[in-house]
């Protein structure tokens, strides 16, 4: 039976959860332009949501605070993170420079459901946010909550499982908009933009150390 500290946990759980993902990011940018072209919008929701569970029970059981204690590895990890996304950022401008748009019945050329998954995991698991904000913090913050941090990491994947359902699924309610390749050149320019101002933050974090 969930009691009134049980339920606070959840609620804790879910806002923090929210408040970490909900932002623009590689994960979210892409789960996005999948949404947009209704292209494996199933199996990439429930890599992302799946993962998130993971990461946030390792965290919960006590990863992010084992990750802290090995400050070597904090620049290892920003700075391959730090090439990925800058990698994808140059891909995302190169698509900005020569748009598509939206067809009626397809969304340019579709791409593979093994390469779709495996861009959407490296997007995930490659992302040193994932292991220095959402498995460290959560997993602190889970740990106050002691005998309800369970329902403390309930919250926050239910708040992984709702944002990236809708983010994926409510994306085609945009698809008049992006029949137009002007909105493209928008979108891919911005998610540009983002990774490599997410690549050049991770490499002053590893230069720093922080």
């Amino acid at each position: 039976m969930l009691t009134t500290p049980a339920l606070l946990a959840v609620a804790s759980g879910l806002a923090l959860g929210l408040g970490l993902i909900v932002a623009i990011g590689a994960q979210n940018a892409f789960v996005l332009r999948q949404g947009l072209r209704l292209e494996h919008v199933a199996a990439v929701v429930a890599v992302c949501a799946l993962s998130d569970l993971a990461l946030i029970m390792a965290g919960v059981l006590g990863a992010g605070a084992a990750l802290s204690r090995v400050p070597w590895l904090v620049p290892v990890v920003c700075f391959a993170g730090a090439a990925f996304l800058l990698g994808y950022g140059v891909l995302a401008a190169r698509r900005a420079l020569r748009p598509g748009a939206l067809l009626p019945d397809a969304a340019g050329t579709r791409a593979g459901l093994a390469a779709t998954v495996a861009t959407c995991l490296a997007l995930t698991w490659l992302n040193p946010h994932v292991y220095l904000d959402t498995v460290v913090l959560l997993g602190s913050m889970a740990s106050t909550f002691g005998a309800h941090r369970w329902q403390f990491a309930a919250g926050a994947g239910l708040g992984s499982v709702l944002w990236f359902t809708a983010l994926g699924y409510g994306a085609r309610l945009l698809r008049p908009v992006f029949a137009r390749p002007a909105a493209w050149r928008v979108l891919d320019g911005g998610i540009a933009v983002v990774m490599t101002a997410l690549a050049a933050s991770l490499a002053v974090r590893g230069v720093s150390g922080a």
